[in-house]
């Protein structure tokens, strides 16, 4: 079985009542659903975030 790779997801969050300025997150994750739902179990739901991979943003398409 081949183990899929990790990549490194950045970015911000906000609390959904916002008393606090954005944070910066980081996570490893195999894609930006289950780094989504990493940061959402760590954060609490209905944070509002901006999640990317760089290799995946500068990717041609």
């Amino acid at each position: 079985m081949t183990q899929k790779k990790l990549k490194e997801y950045k970015g911000f969050i906000w609390t959904r009542d916002l008393t606090r300025p954005g944070l910066r997150v980081s996570v490893m994750a195999t894609d930006p659903e289950e780094a989504f739902d990493m940061l959402e179990e760590k954060h609490g739901k209905g944070t509002v975030h901006d999640l990317h991979n760089e290799e995946e943003a500068n990717t041609i398409r």
